[in-house]
């Protein structure tokens, strides 16, 4: 069985003239990154390519914790009183980072860098068990994105703050080669990176980017989901990507910033669609923190398209938002 999800467009897109698909393909924050465009059979795909990893390699330099020469190590290890200039694209993912964390009422939050490397989710080694609850407190009290203060493009340290913009970065990488090939004059393109998505326009025959939404491991394979992606973009935040197993009990990689632990509330994936790969970046995360029941509150209020997939005993349960429903029925 396969369900199909349609936007409601105002504007929908132009079949194109001439056009063919070209494929492009490259290797970003510790992942794989593609692109399929339509174009005309002569267009330079090699430029093309330069300037999509071009756009990508930005977002590591600016943002990676695994690189000791981004902007963002260079801020975890600024000095207590101390002032940071960021690049612009790092003020922006921060600012609306900001913004996400208040409207979740910090179910998102940026600064989680001591946790994140804490549980082994981060650059340094993975300590082979959960820490001490005396280390997870001290972590947890020295982060907090109520801590932060953006002046302008300028970030201050108040001492031991650091940031961990994995949950959103991703997203604003897929925004950012979007932008990179739109730049460039192309219309139609799907961009994906390490399985987020953002596509617009249409192919050759007229037809959109259809593409299946990511499910759990253990879903039922017989019932898929697919989605036109026209000015749309789709994230998927899963607690089967990243985690470790210790005493019979998994630790997924989202880490829970109420208790500075990684999340527990049965919520398996969320995945959430978006006309910016950003904010379904950061959406995603957050309702996953959240728990099924609160996500599905949380997404209704706020029209945003979710799909909750969530443990009853030993079954999986799929809840759909309202704005999610409201594409299916269309």
């Amino acid at each position: 069985m396969t369900r199909v999800l349609v936007p409601l467009l105002t504007d929908p897109p132009a079949r194109p003239l001439g056009g063919v698909i070209h494929a492009l393909t490259g290797k970003t924050m510790g992942t794989t990154w593609s692109v399929k465009l339509t174009a005309q059979p002569a267009a330079d795909l090699p430029a093309l390519t330069a300037m999509v990893q071009r756009a990508l390699d930005a977002v590591v330099a600016e943002m990676s914790p695994w690189e000791p020469l981004s902007d963002l190590s260079r801020y975890n290890r600024s000095p207590v009183a101390g002032w940071t200039a960021l690049p612009a694209g790092m003020a922006a993912v921060l600012r609306r980072a900001i913004a996400i964390a208040e409207a979740t009422d910090g179910a998102f939050d940026p600064t989680l860098g001591a946790l994140t490397d804490l549980w082994g989710f981060g650059p340094r080694p993975f300590p082979g068990e959960p820490p001490s609850s005396a280390a997870i407190e001290a972590a947890r009290e020295a982060g907090g994105w109520k801590r932060l203060v953006l002046d302008g493009d300028a970030l201050f340290q108040p001492g031991g703050l650091r940031l961990d913009l994995n949950g959103i970065a991703k997203g604003f990488g897929v925004d950012q080669a979007a932008a990179a090939l739109e730049r460039a004059g192309v219309k139609s393109y799907l961009v994906e990176v390490g399985g987020e998505l953002r596509g617009t326009g249409a192919k050759p025959d007229g037809q959109p980017w259809w593409v299946e939404l990511e499910r759990p491991p253990t879903a039922n394979d017989a019932l898929r989901t697919v989605v036109a992606l026209h000015g749309l973009s789709v994230a998927t935040s899963g607690d089967y990507r990243r985690f470790f197993d210790h005493d019979g009990k998994r630790y997924a990689h989202t880490l829970d910033p109420a208790s500075g632990a990684p999340s527990d509330h049965g919520v398996v994936s969320v995945t959430v669609l978006a006309p910016a790969c950003i904010d379904a970046d950061a959406w995603a995360t957050a309702l996953t923190v959240m728990g099924p029941d609160t996500a599905l509150t949380f997404a209704a209020a706020h029209d945003l398209p979710a799909l909750i997939v969530s443990r009853r005993g030993k079954n999986l349960e799929e809840r759909l938002s309202p704005a999610l429903q409201a594409m299916l029925d269309a």
